[in-house]
């Protein structure tokens, strides 16, 4: 089962909005707010149920364009959208973007890192942009999740990857337990983990599970991420640490 089924069968699972979500969006697209959105035409690139296209619509972006490739996820997304009449979701591989100087902005929040071939994407996601349009990203970090690294991803690789999605689903409540219970208990100590203080169970559950279901999951130091972005012919671009201290988020103008 391909990474996009898993994740498919992840947000049909979770699919519900709460507010704890625009705190999480706002840490992943620092050092942009609000305004940079109002009046925007938006690409949501890889969109998930569509909880990253749900805020800046709310913030008056001019439309966005949201696209997944499992129709589940795909269906997910149009039922939360649905409101908006100024949203539009399509069922679309990410290597088959074929939109150009289209969108005034073009975001992809928790997927790049889990392509085989994340640089086409993001060549892709540059192409879709007006001349001057900002193209931003989120994606793990190797810096801070040494951890994860050493000690989940390689269960994940060669273990939960490549076990019925259903089971997985199941074994992750072995991990978000203890994981709910510590952070109730201590708030903390790191800010990411003062921030799941305050999430609900199925919240941090659904967080654990996400780990663990990918078939690839790159955790990239910020050179690498710079690296990447050196690479798509922008006029600048810049690597910043959100303010919870986990991931990066790349920022760039064509």
């Amino acid at each position: 089962m391909a990474s996009s089924e898993r994740f498919g069968y992840a947000w049909n699972k979770y699919s519900q909005i709460t507010g704890d979500y625009e705190g999480q969006f706002r840490n992943w697209v620092h050092p942009l707010s609000e305004a940079d959105f109002q009046g925007k035409r938006i690409l949501d690139v890889g969109c998930g149920m569509g909880r990253n296209s749900y805020w800046p619509l709310t913030w008056g972006a001019c439309d966005v364009t949201a696209f997944d490739l499992d129709p589940r996820t795909v269906a997910r997304a149009k039922e939360l959208l649905k409101r908006f009449p100024n949203a539009m979701v399509v069922q679309k591989s990410i290597y088959a973007m074929d939109w150009e100087d289209e969108f005034d902005l073009a975001m992809s929040i928790g997927v790049i890192h889990h392509l085989e071939d994340p640089v086409k994407a993001l060549q892709l996601m540059t192409r879709s942009l007006k001349p001057g349009g900002t193209i931003l990203i989120w994606v793990y970090s190797r810096e801070g999740n040494e951890w994860i690294v050493r000690y989940v991803d390689p269960i994940r690789k060669h273990i939960t990857s490549r076990l019925p999605v259903s089971l997985v689903h199941l074994m992750s409540y072995f991990c978000s337990v203890p994981l709910w219970l510590f952070v109730k208990v201590f708030r903390g100590p790191t800010p990411y983990l003062k921030q799941l203080a305050s999430y609900d169970f199925w919240h941090i559950h659904s967080i654990v599970f996400d780990q663990l279901i990918p078939a690839v999951a790159n955790y990239w130091s910020k050179e690498q991420v710079s690296q990447i972005f050196a690479g798509l012919g922008l006029k600048k671009y810049d690597v910043y640490c959100p303010p919870n201290a986990m991931g990066w988020t790349a920022v760039g103008i064509k």
